[in-house]
Formats: structure tokens, C-alpha cells, sequence
């Protein structure tokens, strides 16, 4: 009995001998290993769309340069328009349509003749168009082609001289503005133009070619305002360059000469 408590008493002792394990301790789970992103190159930039070359507009041709103006003409002043003209003379004009001439009398207007006879020995009336052209009445001309050269004859007046003749049929005269403002133009009579008698003083008269002076274009009749002709002031500050764009079927002074 008593070998069989202790036996029963040292399995006892010896279960409570045995410490304690202690609890496994969990591990947390671990992070995925770090992949390493591969460094991507990130593509170039797109290059902005290529603008078309600039467009080189092709300019216009530019306009035909007038010949050379002689330099008296841009001096009304100039000793050479100081002259004193022939007692008589003869003044040739080739037109577009053919050829005219006119014999001048000073004694008829003096200052008139002095004027004209040095407005032909220069050139003057070179190029110049008939640019009022009034059927039955009269056509007038002597705006320079050129505006440089009207320019700066607007303003070159000479003082009116008596009338002596009357403004028959072919006579030439200055036109005016009014009182002592005659410069340049002049015009001819296509018929008696006794009515301009009192304003408007004949210095000379066409002796060849009358029926040149009476086909020169007369279409366009009065200029404008009052009709559909050229205008004036026009003429004056763009020359030939208007005239001939505008009104092409007038005709021309081809060239003046003073003639034997």
C-alpha cells in the first residue's frame, strides 16, 4: 500500500517539474519584397507641328517709271521761261490723231505769247492730254502729265492782257479762273466763240490742220462734276497715270515744236 502512494506521489512531482513552454510566438507577416520599379525614360516631347513657311507674296510690278522730267520744268522761275517770243512764230503739234499748226501774233496778247512761246521751246506741252473735249464749243489742254511739273506751275500766273481778237473758229487762248490767272492751259475753238470776247484773249490761230483739231476724242464731253469727262483736279494731282486708266480713248500731244 505504501510503495503504491509514493509511486502515485512521484508521478505527481514529477508532471509539476516541467516548466512551462513558452507560446510560439507569431510572426507578422512580411512585406511583399520591394520591386524595384524599372525606371521607365519617359518619351521625348512631341515636337509642336511644323507651321508652313511664311508665304512671300510676289509684289506688283511697279509702274513704268516716267522718263526723266527736265529740270527746268520744275522751275516756273528759270531764266529760260524769261523770254520774249518772235513777233510772230509757227508752233507745231503731233497729236495721236496727226498734226496741227498754229501761227501765234504777240501783238495780239503779249504776255499770252511770251507764255506760250516758252511753255512749247521747253517741252512743256509734251505728252499732254486733251483731256476737255466739248463738241461745237472748244477743246482744252495744257495740264502737264507729270504732277510734279503741275505742281508747281498752279501758281505761276501772268496778268491778263486786252483783248484785240475775237475767239473765232481755230483761234487758241488761254483759259482762266478768273482775273489774272492764266498759267498753262489753253483751248481751241471748234467754232465763233464770240461770247468769251469780254474774259478771254486769242493769241494765235491754227493755219494747217484744222480737221485734226475737230477728230480729237470729244466722247467723254464735259469733265465732272457737270459730265462724265475727267476731273480736273484729278488731272492735276495724278497726271496721265489718271487719264489714261480712267479715260484711255482720249488723245495725246505726241510733241510741240517751234517751228520755221
Amino acid at each position: 500500500m505504501k510503495k503504491m502512494i509514493a509511486a502515485i506521489l512521484a508521478l505527481a512531482f514529477a508532471g509539476c517539474s516541467e516548466e512551462p513552454q513558452p507560446p510560439k510566438r507569431t510572426k507578422a507577416p512580411e512585406p511583399p519584397p520591394l520591386v524595384k520599379a524599372e525606371k521607365k525614360t519617359p518619351p521625348p516631347p512631341t515636337p509642336p507641328p511644323t507651321p508652313p513657311p511664311p508665304t512671300v507674296d510676289q509684289p506688283k510690278p511697279p509702274p513704268t517709271p516716267s522718263a526723266s522730267i527736265p529740270k527746268v520744268l520744275l522751275d516756273p522761275g528759270a531764266p529760260e521761261w524769261r523770254v520774249t517770243a518772235p513777233a510772230e512764230f509757227k508752233a507745231k503739234f503731233s497729236t495721236t490723231k496727226g498734226d496741227f499748226t498754229l501761227l501765234i501774233t504777240r501783238d495780239w496778247a503779249p504776255q499770252g505769247a511770251d507764255r506760250f512761246y516758252g511753255l512749247v521751246k521747253n517741252g512743256f506741252y509734251d505728252g499732254c492730254g486733251f483731256f476737255r473735249v466739248i463738241s461745237n464749243f472748244m477743246v482744252q489742254f495744257g495740264i502737264n502729265g507729270e504732277p510734279q511739273v503741275s505742281t508747281v506751275w498752279r501758281n505761276a500766273k501772268i496778268a491778263d492782257d486786252p483783248n484785240k481778237q475775237t475767239n473765232a473758229r481755230g483761234t487758241i487762248t488761254f483759259a482762266t479762273s478768273g482775273k489774272n490767272s492764266r498759267t498753262t492751259q489753253v483751248f481751241i475753238s471748234f467754232k465763233d466763240n464770240s461770247f468769251l470776247d469780254k474774259d478771254f484773249s486769242p493769241f494765235g490761230k491754227v493755219i494747217e490742220g484744222m480737221e485734226i483739231v475737230d477728230s480729237l476724242y470729244n466722247g467723254y464731253g464735259e469733265g465732272a462734276p457737270k459730265g462724265a469727262g475727267p476731273n480736273q483736279g484729278r488731272v492735276q494731282s495724278e497726271g496721265n497715270a489718271y487719264l489714261k486708266e480712267s479715260f484711255d480713248k482720249l488723245d495725246y500731244i505726241k510733241t510741240a515744236r517751234i517751228v520755221e
